[in-house]
């Protein structure tokens, strides 16, 4: 039986690995940020502690028998419906796929902290990190030269408009978004977003974003 040290710590671990990726999301704006990777993290770790040491007292019973494994197991195939929540379709749009990869593989994670093993679960993490963070300059080097996408530095008030605003309002007059990164403007309650969109859109979506409520400054940029 663990020590109640060993249980705190394996859990401190699970959330401490989780809210890494959780900010990597919440950065980008998605509704499954920090908090969300969290519990996903240390929900899989418990269930693993309570899985692998849970059971002790009825498994001395010569006549009872368990398979542990199985509460685990359980969150492989759980996760999957959060995941689900995290998927958008808009038109012909698909957003959320990473986002939902990620709280599974959140989960793996929880799962190999609670079982104590911390070298795969930080090595997880680290390489989970990279491919979330390291991967979108390559992407973005490669596939939008092949595309032939231009961006857009849209400039707008958080407290009238947000990024999914301007998303949906661009889908709807028929221009196909390849993604949208939001950072922190200048002033208070600013957001500048970098909208990706293909080059034949650029004029329309300027001039149908620049009387959008909330919109302060459209700036075209060359990607």
């Amino acid at each position: 039986m663990l020590s109640p040290v060993d249980i705190i710590i394996r859990l401190l671990v699970a959330a401490l690995l989780g809210s890494l990726i959780g900010l990597e999301r919440e950065r980008r704006h998605w509704t499954a940020g920090l908090r969300t990777h969290m519990l996903v993290c240390v929900g899989a770790a418990l269930f693993m502690i309570v899985s692998a040491y849970g059971f002790a007292d009825a498994l001395k019973n010569p006549n009872v028998v368990l398979d542990p494994s199985r509460v685990a197991a359980q969150v492989v195939s759980g996760i999957g419906f959060l995941g689900a929540g995290a998927i958008l379709l808009r038109r012909e749009v698909i957003r959320g796929l990473t986002t939902a990869a990620s709280l599974w593989t959140v989960a793996a994670i929880g799962l190999a902290s609670g079982g104590g093993l911390y070298f795969a679960a930080v090595s997880a993490t680290v390489l989970i990190l990279g491919i979330l963070m390291g991967l979108k300059p390559l992407e973005r080097r490669f596939v939008v030269r092949r595309e032939q996408l231009r961006s857009l530095l849209v400039v707008v008030d958080s407290r009238i408009t947000s990024p999914v605003d301007v998303e949906a309002a661009l889908v709807k007059c028929g221009v196909w978004v390849q993604h949208i990164d939001a950072e922190p403007g200048s002033q208070p309650n600013q957001k500048e977003l970098r909208v990706v969109i293909r080059a034949d859109d650029l004029p329309a979506a300027s001039e149908y974003l620049a009387d959008l409520p909330g919109v302060e400054d459209v700036r075209g940029d060359r990607q």
